[in-house]
């Protein structure tokens, strides 16, 4: 489901008289947008020298961007381009827009690249769990359900073909793309917002985030916590400063559900169909594309910081690990993390370097 708000730029804003010298008045910077998409939230700052007309032009075009991604790749809408695409006759080539070739295209890489950790066809088992757009109560679902939805799912059911612009299942999946559509939404905002030339900026959404320039429109970076593995409160135990960049985390400490005890994690593996159980409580993915950190942070999350820090350094990925140590965590940053962010910046922030 997508619903916005209208933004708020300062006091009054919202009493501005419509007409041609309120549109060319300048607004002091930065100013900011946000509403609510995809079950969370959207905010764009940006830095640039703009006037009240501009922003509204501005605001326009990033619903338009948001609604289009929403269109396309909800699994909470049946009239989505992607419950089309779930509803089609299996082994049916189905012709699928340029955006969802592409996001299929990065699923199906992290796919093979993390041996299965990363999967979009796992959609029966995240409706099984209680995490989908099923109408089920949270539980842990019986071993006869999950042995038959675990037995469909599988990179292997889905095929894609981007020359073509085309895909199909071959088995009877439920693609959810929730792992990776975000992140493209996040990508596809920047992107409008460069294509009318803005060149400060920070969007956003839900937590993936990307920026361009400056905070200040000048030299100052702009600036972002990474969030500790806390229950009970939401705090930074990291603040890294980026320029040009984006990011992606994925935690299990947000979203899940408890039952006789246990605590079970929104993160699913599609290898075995469970929710993850391991010491990783974070991920954050330093990458030049959004879309591409969200998909890297789910598999590594999946993986644990073993097997996950292995899979990162292989891959050249700039990734921070938060790990659970009793009551406890420790910092692990990879190799490439140290070459996007710098010797001196990862001295300072008190974290280990995994080589």
């Amino acid at each position: 489901m997508l619903a916005f708000n209208r933004f708020a730029l300062m006091v009054g804003m919202l009493a501005l008289l419509a007409g041609c010298s309120e549109s060319d008045r300048p607004l002091e910077s930065p100013v900011r947008l946000e509403g609510a998409i995809f079950g969370t939230f959207y905010q764009v700052t940006m830095a640039d020298s703009l006037t009240v007309g501009e922003v509204r032009d501005l605001e326009e075009g990033i619903e338009a961007v948001l609604k289009d991604v929403d269109a396309s790749m909800s699994t909470y809408r049946d009239d989505s381009e992607l419950s089309d695409f779930n509803s089609a006759p299996v082994g049916e080539w189905q012709p699928l827009s340029s955006e969802l070739i592409e996001v299929l295209a990065i699923s199906e890489s992290v796919a093979e690249a993390s041996g299965g950790a990363f999967d979009v066809t796992i959609g029966g088992l995240v409706n099984l769990w209680s995490f989908g757009p099923e109408a089920r109560p949270r539980e842990v679902p019986d071993e006869t359900t999950l042995r038959e939805r675990l037995a469909e799912i599988g990179p292997d059911s889905l095929e894609v073909e981007p020359e073509r612009q085309r895909a199909r299942r071959v088995r009877d999946v439920f693609v959810d793309l929730s792992a990776v559509a975000k992140g493209h939404a996040t990508d596809r905002v920047a992107e409008y917002l460069a294509s009318e030339g803005i060149e400060h900026y920070l969007v956003n959404l839900g937590g993936d985030l990307r920026v361009a320039g400056w905070r200040d429109g000048e030299a100052e970076p702009w600036r972002i916590g990474i969030e500790a593995p806390l229950d009970d409160r939401q705090e930074a135990t990291h603040v890294v400063p980026l320029h040009d960049i984006s990011v992606a985390t994925s935690g299990d400490y947000r979203n899940f559900f408890e039952e006789e005890g246990q605590r079970y994690s929104h993160t699913l593996d599609p290898r075995n169909g469970r929710p993850i159980a391991h010491g990783l409580a974070s991920v954050t993915v330093a990458h030049p594309s959004n879309a591409w950190a969200d998909a890297w942070a789910t598999a590594l999350s999946v993986l644990g910081e073993e097997e996950g820090m292995a899979l990162a350094r292989r891959e050249g990925l700039a990734v921070l690990m938060l790990v659970r140590r009793s009551d406890a965590w420790e910092s692990w940053v990879s190799p490439a993390f140290v070459e996007t962010f710098g010797e001196e910046r990862v001295d300072e922030l008190g974290v280990e370097v995994r080589r």
